[in-house]
């Protein structure tokens, strides 16, 4: 392994230079980097890489999972509950479904439990994707609450469709009242323990003396620990790290410190990057491995059935979308829903178009055992992988490149907010101004008057509020600002390199407050 070790570094760097690449010429990076591994694939003398789907369950899916789960908003995430829960559950066992009946249908040797198998892996669409591409349009919040409630929770669905079809296929049976207690005992399991560990996690943070470096140390742990301890419990792992990672994220102005809080946002941006990139780059990279297996298949065939239950998959999650907005129209007239809007014929179809497959699908098929209980071959599984990454590189080149496209051109609007977002920017800084004043006017009136440096920030408060328009910070007045910071920057050192007895930790923080206030320049 180790003489592998400066290909690996060299796929890193080349990983890095893809996503500036997609940024540039704005292109979601997972499709370049599924192309770029698939073009590597072909080349003479590039080592053999075989993914370990452990090595995606146990490695990657975690991490992934709770970066997910603190970025979203709780808020949003239980205003939409219903058509999250819908497409996390309803939909994703009506796309198994179909596609259950479609490969039994159309493909030879295909049984209603291979099928089911078939569809419980592909069935959930990739958040990562579609969050890379959404990066690069405008769309209403509500929809891309939608989208991200929907990937933290539909992974869990799909693959406990793909355990119970898994044993379906192995066992040649399916007890329907022993797999809905399972099914049952999986859900709730899986919250009880991440939200147990949770629970255990937080009590750590806040009784022990603990400093920024241990918090981003045990931040880095607690999904794993999560995750394994459902598994080990036989329940779902991918709920435990998800409910697990909303209520920690709910509560982390109780038991971190500002500080840990900064840096957590940086060290999970900057893991969750690596570890994304060389997911969508290692799906490109065993092409090799998957087409090795065909066997009697022919390559021709292979891909006229993935083809075909990417069209399934596409043609499904579009119905479902625009069924999802009748039922609401219906179910409005019953109960509360979160908007009574009618979202019209746009919203569906973009919401239906954003269905790209990616890393957990390709990882459950690699799961599938190459032989049975007996010692015999598990029926149909090297066309199950080769059909599950025509599928990936389909919905990544066809929905993912064109996505942008059909949002620019559909031109969606924003529902849910009536003021721009920059306007709501300038009325919450005045009203937190405001608040701020009152307080200290009210019960440090004294102190205001002794000391200058309160008088200063009460001022610095009045003024605030008093700006009636007050709007983003002009792009000419930002370019001067950042350049008196730069001079700034530069003078502190060169003034430490030449007093060889300054003390460089002074230095140093001073240089923080100045990337602090350069920081600040993102919300002004």
């Amino acid at each position: 392994m180790l003489h592998d070790f400066p290909f690996y570094l060299g796929l890193i760097v080349a990983i890095v230079f893809l996503i500036m690449l997609g940024n540039r010429i704005r292109v979601a990076y997972p499709v370049l980097l599924v192309l770029f591994g698939l073009a590597m694939s072909f080349v003479p003398g590039i080592p053999s890489v075989r993914i370990n789907p452990e090595l995606i369950f146990i490695i990657f899916l975690p991490p992934l999972l709770y970066e997910a789960s603190w970025a979203i908003s709780g808020k949003e995430l239980w205003r939409w509950r219903r058509i999250i829960g819908s497409f996390a559950f309803v939909v994703v066992f009506l796309t198994a479904l179909a596609i259950a009946f479609a490969a039994n249908h159309f493909i030879p040797g295909f049984s209603l439990a291979l099928g089911f198998l078939l569809g419980g892996i592909v069935s959930p669409p990739d958040a990562v994707s579609a969050g890379a591409i959404l990066k690069f349009v405008k769309v209403p919040k509500r929809m891309s609450s939608i989208l991200e409630g929907e990937s933290l929770l539909n992974d869990a669905s799909s693959l406990i469709i793909f355990r119970f079809a898994l044993i379906a296929v192995a066992t040649g049976q399916f007890i329907w009242y022993d797999a809905t207690l399972t099914f049952f005992w999986m859900l709730s399991g899986g919250v009880a323990i991440g939200l147990a560990v949770g629970w255990i996690f937080i009590l750590i943070h806040k009784h022990l003396p603990t400093d920024t470096n241990i918090d981003m140390a045990l931040s880095i742990v607690t999904p794993y620990m999560m995750y394994m301890a459902a598994e080990e419990a036989h329940t779902s792992g991918v709920l435990a790290v998800v409910s697990g990672g909303l209520l920690l994220s709910s509560k982390r102005h109780v038991f971190l410190s500002s500080s840990s809080r900064l840096r957590g946002i940086n060290v999970w941006e900057s893991l969750c990057f690596v570890l994304n990139g060389l997911v969508f780059t290692l799906i490109g990279l065993d092409l090799p491995e998957i087409t090795s297996g065909l066997g009697d298949v022919s390559i021709s065939a292979a891909i006229g059935y993935g083809l075909l239950i990417s069209a399934v998959l596409i043609l499904g999650r579009l119905l479902s979308a625009y069924g999802a907005v009748v039922v609401t129209l219906i179910a409005r007239n019953f109960i509360t829903v979160a908007d009574r809007s009618n979202p019209g014929m746009k919203v569906p179809f973009v919401l239906g178009w954003t269905g790209m497959r990616g890393v957990v699908s390709l990882a459950a098929a690699l799961s599938i055992p190459v032989q049975l209980a007996d010692g015999t071959p598990f029926p149909q599984r090297d066309l199950i992988l080769f059909i599950t990454f025509i599928v990936i590189l389909v919905t990544l080149l066809v929905q993912g490149l064109t996505l942008p496209f059909v949002i620019r051109k559909i031109g969606l609007p924003d529902f849910d907010h009536p003021i721009t977002e920059e306007q709501a920017e300038s009325e919450i800084r005045k009203q937190l101004a405001d608040h701020a004043l009152l307080h200290l006017k009210n019960n440090y009136s004294e102190e205001v008057r002794n000391q200058p440096f309160l008088r200063q920030m009460a001022n610095k408060w009045e003024e605030k509020i008093l700006l009636k328009d007050e709007t983003m910070l002009p792009d000419d007045v930002k370019i001067v600002y950042l350049d008196i910071l730069d001079q700034q920057r530069q003078w502190l050192l060169t003034k430490n390199s030449e007093e060889e007895t300054l003390n460089e930790e002074i230095i140093r923080k001073h240089l923080k407050y100045l990337d602090l206030e350069e920081e600040k320049l993102l919300f002004i």
